[in-house]
């Protein structure tokens, strides 16, 4: 069964939506009276209750008003944010730079005792070093047209995973098998960045999980590159926007998810061939 990223958001959406039309019905207001009464077009009525558009602050207050209901006003815009929040364009994120958007995460992070990580393009940010970062970072304000500031942003994401040598904190992490096959800057940035993960994934509170390529009849395909944080919280990254999800059923699903791609893993000894070995690939290729 396919997951749905964007459901969370949705369902939140709609439930502040559900909340105003109940407040219009309870004030015995039709869409169009409504409307009338917050000076816009009735249309807008209709897409903000079918949660088609999302209320701004100032709809919310004038909605509130014209249904005599001013003190639910705070908390439907709470609500509403907090909504909004849960599906983030990257675009609009990194107009404060990129290496804001990594230091937003630090509350998130020292929080955090357990982090779930897979991956299925990428070395997991917590391990990657600032050379492989600051090329991957420097890509992404590319792709999004944005300010380059992808060296300090590296530097930012290198200070926030400083976390895995603190206590209290435990990392399980998978990565499918062709992401340390897949280049990012050059053959001494890959290098650097594929030693720095067998020291990493030898820390004692790391455990780090290889799914190889040649796992035979797979009971879980290939999924979309995501992170639990303990049970109550999953970012999904995706090209345009990150995805956080809060239902528990969606958590829930996650985590029998990822519980799934765990049994598939090699660990230890195994895990550290299947770097070493692409480790050599990159010294073949480059002869």
């Amino acid at each position: 069964m396919p997951i749905s990223p964007s459901s969370s958001a949705q369902a939140a959406r709609k439930n502040v939506a559900r909340r105003l039309r109940d407040l219009r019905r309870d004030a015995g207001l039709t869409g169009t009276e409504l409307a009338s009464a917050c000076g816009w077009h009735h249309a807008k009525t209709s897409r903000i209750e079918n949660a088609r558009t999302p209320p701004s602050p100032t709809d919310i207050r004038l909605w509130c008003r014209a249904c005599s209901a001013e003190d639910q006003a705070e908390d439907l815009i709470a609500a509403s944010l907090h909504a909004e929040s849960l599906y983030t364009e990257w675009r609009r994120r990194a107009r404060t730079g990129l290496r804001q958007i990594q230091e937003s995460y630090t509350q998130l992070y020292r929080s955090t005792k357990v982090f779930r990580v897979y991956t299925t393009g990428l070395i997991p940010g917590m391990l990657q070093t600032e050379g492989y970062a600051r090329v991957l970072l420097s890509t992404n304000a590319r792709l999004l047209d944005v300010p380059d500031d992808g060296a300090e942003a590296a530097a930012a994401r290198v200070k926030r995973s400083q976390i895995i040598h603190e206590a209290g904190h435990r990392f399980v992490l998978l990565v499918e098998e062709h992401v340390l096959r897949f280049r990012l800057g050059d053959s001494d940035t890959m290098a650097a960045q594929l030693g720095h993960l067998l020291g990493a994934g030898a820390l004692p509170s790391v455990s780090l999980g290889v799914i190889p390529m040649s796992t035979a009849q797979r009971p879980l395909w290939v999924q979309e590159t995501f992170s639990v944080f303990d049970d109550t919280l999953v970012n999904v990254e995706l090209l345009s926007a990150q995805v956080n999800i809060t239902q528990p059923s969606e958590i829930a699903l996650y985590l029998k998810a990822f519980e799934e791609l765990q049994a598939l893993a090699v660990y230890g000894a195994q895990a550290r061939a299947l770097i070493v070995r692409a480790i050599e690939a990159l010294d073949r290729d480059d002869r």
